[in-house]
């Protein structure tokens, strides 16, 4: 057994902290990798790991020695074999195709200026087409719950290094799902980022125009620290996007979540099971489940291998079909070949009925926080995929397929074990860049969940609370009452294009009051010092300072800004109220927070 197994980043840090050196530690790693396992694709040699340990150490040593400037400093990592490394050789699963690139991917770029080390390249399928793990000449990667079941692709290496514990963190691509299904089939969480936000230079195109680099990872909280250093925008790649200044951080009280209406689980009852289950916990987590009709969301991923987008992928390996086409995985030629069978005319037709779902999408998704599906709705063996081995693969991708052409990021999460001890999994889906806002609904699930590391025994860490800086231009502003989230006055805020960054509570020092002869219903904030307290619930909306002053001029006496202390000691602009219309209000400090007494006098007048 690996000495480092199932080390997340800050066990890496704390070995550091504590004076242990990363090459002690990843030389002893790397040495008990075995070269038959069918998850890598290649292995880091000593002299590869040689050159990046001294490039790691000419980097601290322009640090001043300080760790701290280096966040994944020795941390080792895994890439898919369809991005490039320098100095290891790329095949994307086809060694006719193989080649060594002269510079790293700029992903990896990224990642190695951070300080981790690349320790080997992954197995996948065969150019990234498949989301069942089988589909390479290097060998099928077998689940690491169970050998006699799909690992998922085309990710595969990359989910199977890292479910083991043999790396924290590892790279994938994903343009159909395959960040998310390997993810969710071996219990560790997958991140599909917004597309764009990482570059895709260095990579081997699937489909160039949906690409995006994933991150699979045996926590949120590591998954979240890798998108950090590496989601930076790429002048030099043509899909790449700046973020937006302000994104949101959290959907707010009582998020509205999309689900399936009827959802498809091709005959597999137990995880269909699962499901059921894991929506009764989800609504105990105060989120409003929202039956939707998914027939759009299905037609569009159809489009992805049944339309054109196919001879996408034929573009990226053309000039090497030509000449090597026998030497490629039949299957995978079958798919790329279909090409032939779509003209020009067939692809501007396709981008048009595209287009028109997408709108039909972004009506759907416009009530609601985002969506949860099942990661996979399946779990087949490898029996089941000799068989049908098209028809399988297929049935994969029913929730993952339709996200990049929707424009829309995706988190993959565990969601414990099926009756039958496998993983089970369930994916977050939101609107572009709503990344952010993603995690923290997702460590509200995984707060409250008993899990393990991937396939290890060692339990997982709590989730860290998310506590974002405000952005440059903006302005952070508290919130309490008819402004907050669905309120009547909600709209001030988002008219003036503030973002919601997250849910939270005042400092125990305040008291709120229903304020009388206010339309509509407002409350009051009142700063006390006497002790008699407590912490009421708050929303932070990040606000650009050129809409400020409209906004400001929009509030009514006896209301004001002023500044708010939050329960963790930062200090925000807030509403106060002055305290002569405290005289004949209402003190519903006890409710904690606006929604809670509203919920009551509702309550009141439908017992009434």
């Amino acid at each position: 057994m690996l000495k480092t197994l199932a080390w997340t980043l800050p066990d890496w840090r704390k070995a550091y902290q504590e004076g242990a050196t990363p090459d002690q530690l990843l030389s002893n790693l790397v040495g008990q990798f075995d070269a038959r396992d069918p998850a890598w694709i290649s292995i880091a040699t000593p002299d590869q790991l040689s050159q990046q340990l001294v490039e790691l150490a000419l980097k601290l040593e322009q640090f001043g020695g300080d760790l701290s400037r280096l966040p994944l400093y020795g941390v080792p990592f895994a890439a898919k074999d369809n991005i490039d490394v320098a100095g290891f050789p790329t095949t994307a699963a086809c060694p006719a195709f193989a080649y060594k690139p002269k510079t790293d991917a700029q992903t990896v770029a990224l990642l190695k200026a951070a300080g981790a080390i690349v320790v080997g390249k992954t197995n996948l399928d065969q150019f990234a087409t498949g989301l069942v793990g089988t589909r390479s000449p290097y060998g099928a990667v077998p689940n690491t719950f169970n050998p006699n079941y799909v690992s998922g692709g085309s990710s595969s290496g990359s989910a199977s290094a890292v479910a083991r514990g043999l790396v924290p963190f590892s790279l994938g691509t994903d343009t159909a799902g395959s960040g998310r299904v390997p993810a969710s089939l071996n219990n560790i969480v997958g991140l599909k980022g917004t597309c764009g936000a990482m570059s895709i230079r260095g990579v081997v195109p699937a489909c160039r125009s949906l690409d995006v680099v994933s991150i699979f990872a045996l926590t949120l909280d590591d998954a979240h620290a890798v998108f950090d250093v590496a989601a930076q925008y790429d002048a030099a790649e043509a899909y790449s996007r700046p973020a937006p200044t302000a994104r949101p951080n959290s959907f707010g009280q009582r998020p509205r979540i999309g689900i399936p209406a009827q959802p498809q689980f091709y005959g597999d009852s137990v995880s269909a099971a699962a499901w059921e289950s894991t929506l009764a916990q989800w609504s105990d987590l105060d989120a409003e489940l929202v039956p939707i009709d998914f027939a759009p969301f299905s037609e569009l991923a159809a489009l992805l291998y049944e339309g054109p987008w196919v001879a996408e992928r034929h573009a990226a390996v053309q000039d090497f079909m030509r000449d090597h086409a026998d030497e490629m995985n039949p299957v995978v030629r079958g798919i790329i070949e279909q090409a032939k069978k779509f003209s020009a005319t067939d692809t501007f037709k396709a981008e048009y009925r595209r287009a028109e779902l997408r709108r039909t999408i972004d009506e759907v998704m416009a009530p609601l926080s985002g969506l949860i599906v099942p990661s996979a709705p399946t779990f087949p063996t490898l029996a089941d995929l000799e068989k049908e081995p098209v028809k399988r693969n297929s049935e994969l991708g029913t929730y993952t397929n339709f996200v990049n052409l929707a424009d829309m990021c995706a988190l993959a999460v565990p969601a414990g074990l099926r009756s039958d001890g496998l993983p089970f999994g369930v994916t977050l889906i939101g609107r572009a860049w709503h990344d952010k806002a993603l995690q923290t609904l997702a460590q509200q699930w995984l707060a409250t969940q008993t899990l393990t590391l991937g396939a290890t025994a060692v339990s997982v860490p709590a989730p860290s609370p998310i506590s974002p800086e405000v952005a440059p231009g903006y302005l952070r502003v508290a919130v309490v009452g008819a402004h907050l989230t669905g309120m009547p006055l909600n709209s001030q805020l988002t008219e003036r294009k503030a973002v919601l960054v997250e849910q939270t509570h005042t400092a125990p020092s305040y008291r709120l009051f229903a304020l009388a002869n206010t339309t509509p219903p407002k409350p009051g904030l009142q700063h006390v010092s006497d002790g008699s307290g407590k912490s009421i619930i708050v929303e932070l909306w990040d606000m650009p300072i050129e809409h400020f002053g409209s906004f400001v001029g929009l509030i009514p006496a006896p209301l004001g800004i002023g500044s708010l202390t939050l329960v963790d000691g930062r200090t925000v602009k807030g509403f106060i109220c002055e305290g002569w219309a405290l005289a004949d209000a209402t003190d519903i400090t006890d409710f904690g927070g606006w929604r809670a007494y509203l919920a009551e006098k509702a309550a009141e007048k439908a017992k009434a």
